[in-house]
């Protein structure tokens, strides 16, 4: 009976202590290395080796942390939760405090596949698009300044909304607004039949050359501030239930006659200031009403994207004043990616066969015609 101790001579695998040329590595003791996972910190010990590296199938190389854990910081850091409540977190569970620096290090890994999230082919067509800014605080050369988040939402065809694009925009000018409408265009937004947004005179121009077929619609609700913060407090109820009476008309001749009413009536009550806004700013809030019926209660606000502005502030709160633009639109990025996963992203908007068919009988009428 052969001896099960010893391995057979043809044996592959250099013996122990055993020196030839097809060696390539020899064992030179170990080391100690803590590793932190869910159930708390282990030590391991990692053998050392001379002329070839040693890596297991289980844990990477150099890897402190089992992945599930470092998924848990990064969620934490997502979600709101500041830096220094993340190391209380974790010395609370696992009896470690996990220090700024592997935070932001951690951050660094997910923002890359946010990146590629946010820099994405659109496919498709996305015939409404809400777009705006949103401002927050960055340090610049012992300064703090502000620096302009631009967010864009479009309703695709199936009557989903999706978030299209997030970019720096610094000061949302005309510069500002281009670069990031040519963006987009780049990465593939096309069929846009209308632009909701609050109004901005960069914005404005940029529309037309960018997506000549495009229309604007002014946002109601920012339109009723404007005219709002030249009203005296006591008048604000009256003339709000006027302006809403506009936007409540059947049809965009009723809501223009009905507008001339209510102007005439904000100069009888000494309004002139309030009359003058809304004569001059009454057709950019009208447009909707080129668009089948059941959509106007979604496209003549911006609602959808104040919701997501609100939840980026709520999120970037806790950090106050950011390094640089970069982290900042990182972080609204990431947040972003959160609530595009959400129901928000996944259930239906509006039923998109409306603006279908109306397309389909304008086209029939002109055909007639």
């Amino acid at each position: 009976m052969p001896c099960l101790t010893r391995k057979p001579t043809n044996w592959s695998t250099p013996q122990k202590y055993e020196r030839s040329e097809d060696r390539q590595g020899y064992r030179s003791g170990h080391y100690k290395r803590n590793f932190q996972t869910t159930a708390g910190e282990v030590e391991l010990k990692v053998p050392k080796l001379k002329g070839v590296p040693f890596e297991t199938a289980i844990i990477e190389r150099y890897r402190r942390r089992e992945s599930s854990v470092e998924e848990a910081l990064i969620e934490m850091y997502l979600a709101g939760v500041s830096v220094r409540r993340v190391e209380d977190i974790t010395e609370a569970l696992w009896g470690t405090k996990v220090s700024p620096g592997t935070i932001s290090n951690l951050n660094k890994k997910a923002y890359k596949h946010i990146e590629t999230w946010r820099t994405r082919p659109l496919t498709g067509e996305y015939p409404y698009v809400y777009v705006d800014g949103v401002y927050l605080k960055r340090s610049w050369g012992g300064e703090i300044q502000n620096v302009s988040i631009l967010v864009a939402i479009g309703v695709s065809n199936d009557g989903s909304r999706e978030i299209i694009g997030a970019a720096e925009g610094m000061k949302e000018d005309k510069g500002s607004w281009r670069s990031f409408f040519v963006w987009l265009k780049g990465r593939g937004l096309t069929g846009v039949r209308l632009i909701i947004g609050d109004k901005n005179l960069g914005m404005l121009e940029t529309i037309p050359e960018v997506f000549p077929d495009a229309r604007y619609q002014r946002c109601t609700v920012h339109f009723y501030r404007n005219i709002f913060s030249v009203t005296p407090r006591k008048k604000m109820k009256a003339v709000a239930m006027m302006l809403k009476a506009i936007h409540a008309q059947e049809s965009k001749e009723a809501a223009r006659e009905k507008a001339r009413q209510v102007s005439e009536k904000l100069m009888k009550m000494k309004l002139s200031a309030a009359a003058k806004k809304l004569q001059d700013g009454i057709e950019e809030t009208l447009t909707y009403m080129d668009f089948p019926t059941q959509h106007w209660t979604r496209i003549r606000t911006n609602n959808t994207i104040e919701r997501l502005n609100r939840e980026i502030k709520r999120r970037t709160k806790a950090i106050g004043a950011f390094p640089d633009g970069q982290s900042a639109l990182m972080l609204v990025c990431a947040r972003l990616r959160h609530v595009a996963g959400t129901q928000w992203g996944t259930r239906r908007y509006m039923n998109m066969n409306h603006l279908k068919y109306m397309e389909e009988d304008l086209q029939s009428d002109n055909i007639a015609g």
